[in-house]
């Protein structure tokens, strides 16, 4: 396995190990590769607001988790984080498999823009995502689930 693939590897279980995933997003699958990521999730009823389909949270959780791993994919040695996101929910969604794929679509020294699609289980467009992304002084390390 090569550096990259170790560090993608480690983003991956990282991202499953916190607690928000574990408990609340439980089942949600992670893939980081070069410049993209890949989240997956199966939504079911808790997932949902008064009108029965999925909450516009998660539209948000997909889009911007997606384009943060992608661009974390290629900073190995420190923590980004978002500075803005802006999200289109397009669709309702009230079951079935979600997949949301992040790209890094601009970077510099410390500031990297990437772009995010949302699609349900008929490969239908359900939300869109753009956001901004900085280098955190916050070390990728063992200490926050990197391993």
């Amino acid at each position: 396995m090569t550096d990259l693939e170790n560090h993608y590897r480690k983003l991956e279980r990282m991202y499953l190990q916190a607690r928000v995933n574990a408990e609340i997003y439980t089942g949600i699958q992670l893939h980081v590769e070069n410049e993209r990521a890949e989240l997956s999730l199966n939504i079911s009823t808790k997932y949902h607001h008064a009108a029965k389909a999925m909450h516009g949270s998660v539209y948000f959780k997909m889009l911007d988790d997606a384009a943060f791993f992608a661009v974390n994919s290629i900073v190995t040695d420190v923590f980004v984080y978002t500075v803005s996101f802006n999200i289109q929910m397009l669709r309702p969604v009230a079951h079935g498999m979600i997949k949301s794929i992040g790209e890094l679509k601009f970077k510099s020294n410390n500031l990297f823009i990437a772009d995010s699609t949302l699609w349900d289980e008929n490969n239908k467009l359900v939300g869109r995502g753009s956001g901004n992304f900085m280098k955190s002084k916050i070390a990728l390390t063992e200490e926050i689930g990197y391993k």
